[in-house]
């Protein structure tokens, strides 16, 4: 097995990775991500013991402990290349030997949640409501620059949606991801599932349009009319299918869950949603740390 180049693998001189600025024995099974730095300490808030790891550009990271078990808390920033660079850099971190810069022998599985907000583009999806992401579709054309396996249900997914949505040429092919197997069953019914669309920027590739046109009009009805097994395009948000994407090739296993602060079909905003965050993160690690 060859050695990574320090071009390609960049470690810095405290032996801690190159943007996370964390070590290979901060990093948990148990790993919850959030957008916004500012939201660490809600869910650090929940944990025994936290205790503030790193802080560099947008990553912050901490760690505590949650029925009896260790929980790494990061924050990734907003974007799925943002969140290129929390994966990679997560997965090294457990599975590459940063000193000899060779692949472990032994993989390690990491779970990784991302509790976020989004905008819903259901009119039956209120504000204040929590939905998990059982599959995402990307708009942002970040895993078509890796190779993907197959995936049966990934790829009956992918073969449907090109058959159902009209998605214009002048625009990256959208692919699909799904979410960890096991988060189905452990959720069950307590939050509404749905196709989460992952976008690469807040304002064109959503749909809105201040002072800039768009060049494809009506792209949000057209998402919003589809859905895959009985589940439908529920929201927008900008990280899941990157993670989930990678977190399907370096095999871990991802969830996304997140707070509908705006529904875009009805124009409504939740302004003061940091309480509703709150509950949302204590009843979704109580599901999930077990």
């Amino acid at each position: 097995m060859d050695r990574i180049p320090e071009s390609e693998l960049v470690v810095n001189p405290d032996g801690s990775i190159f943007h996370l600025k964390l070590l290979p024995e901060q990093v948990p099974d148990n790993v919850i991500l959030v957008g916004d730095s500012g939201r660490v300490p809600w869910v650090c808030d929940q944990l025994e013991g936290s205790e503030k790891l790193t802080s560099n550009r947008e990553f912050t990271s901490a760690r505590g402990w949650f029925n009896s078990q260790p929980v790494l808390v990061l924050s990734t920033g907003i974007g799925t290349d943002n969140m290129d660079i929390v994966v990679n850099e997560l997965d090294a971190l457990v599975n590459i030997n940063l000193q000899t810069r060779m692949v472990s022998p032994e993989r390690r599985s990491l779970r990784m949640v991302r509790i976020g907000t989004s905008g819903a583009l259901q009119p039956a999806i209120p504000v204040g409501t929590a939905v998990a992401s059982r599959w995402s579709l990307g708009l942002d054309g970040l895993l078509h620059y890796y190779r993907r396996p197959d995936d049966p249900e990934r790829i009956a997914l992918e073969k449907d949606m090109k058959e159902y949505i009209l998605w214009p040429g002048t625009l990256p092919p959208l692919y699909g991801t799904r979410c960890g197997d096991e988060y189905p069953a452990l959720l069950a019914d307590q939050f509404q599932w749905g196709i989460t669309v992952a976008a690469h920027g807040f304002y064109g590739p959503q749909g809105r349009s201040l002072r800039a046109r768009l060049a494809h009009q009506g792209l949000n009805e057209e998402l919003a009319r589809y859905s895959f097994r009985g589940v439908p395009v529920s929201n927008f948000e900008m990280e899941s299918s990157a993670l989930y994407g990678l977190s399907e090739i370096l095999g871990h296993s991802a969830l996304t869950v997140c707070l509908i602060i705006a529904n875009r079909i009805r124009k409504e905003f939740m302004s003061d949603y940091q309480e509703a965050m709150k509950k949302m993160i204590g009843a979704l690690l109580k599901k999930i740390i077990i």
